[in-house]
């Protein structure tokens, strides 16, 4: 199965040369490192960057340049900043080509929870809303199951819902799915990882074809 890194890795090839893209916090922040060759693409923030590298080497650290998840970036020859009211304008607009979120959970219906668990503090929930809401091409990038083997992939999300029949794809370290017509449609498994592996760690409808790929990394 494939680690964190693996994951971003994998979804780094959904990029197309041109797109405005969008890295949510956790295992989304990581595709910056993965870019394939011979595309440029260029990555926004919506705390106000659009050109985000990939993280800084510990030289490279500036403490005052950061990510909506507060994590220290770098920034690319021709990064432009700018404020809120901008940045979720550019995101309203539908101007950003691809959203790359991560999640608590995900339905088979597209339903996506990735804010809040009940009984814990949270600072609020960003722009995860307006990017669910606006974006028109979202790929979740998260982790099967959760820390007790339990699935993440479900019926219904049993968690505060932050947007409704708005994912299109699922990248897990065992899997991609898509998800269309109430149903998670296995796509692709992870290097060493058997369809039977899968199936038992989606609690939700899984569609299988006849042949499932194994991801080329």
């Amino acid at each position: 199965m494939l680690d964190k890194n693996g994951i971003a890795r994998r979804i780094a090839q959904e990029l197309r040369d041109g797109w405005y893209v969008n890295l949510g916090i956790g295992i989304p922040t990581l595709v910056a490192n993965h870019i394939p060759d011979g595309i440029s693409v260029e990555f926004q923030s919506e705390n106000g960057i659009l050109g985000m590298g990939p993280f800084p080497t510990e030289a490279e650290v500036d403490a005052d340049l950061i990510n909506a998840g507060k994590q220290t970036i770098t920034a690319l020859p021709g990064a432009v900043y700018f404020d809120s009211a901008t940045s979720f304008a550019m995101i309203r607009g539908q101007h950003v080509q691809l959203t790359v979120l991560g999640a608590m959970e995900v339905s088979k219906d597209g339903d996506i929870a990735n804010w809040k668990i009940p009984g814990r503090m949270v600072k609020g929930m960003g722009g995860a809303m307006d990017l669910v809401a606006s974006a028109e091409n979202i790929v979740v990038a998260m982790m099967h199951t959760n820390k007790r083997g339990e699935s993440k992939l479900l019926p219904s999300c049993s968690l505060p819902l932050t947007g409704v029949a708005c994912v299109k794809r699922v990248v897990t370290n065992l899997a991609v799915l898509d998800i269309r017509d109430g149903a998670f449609h296995l796509v692709e498994r992870a290097p060493g990882v058997t369809v039977e592996e899968i199936q038992a760690a989606t609690a939700g409808k899984l569609i299988v074809p006849a042949e499932v790929p194994e991801m080329q990394l």
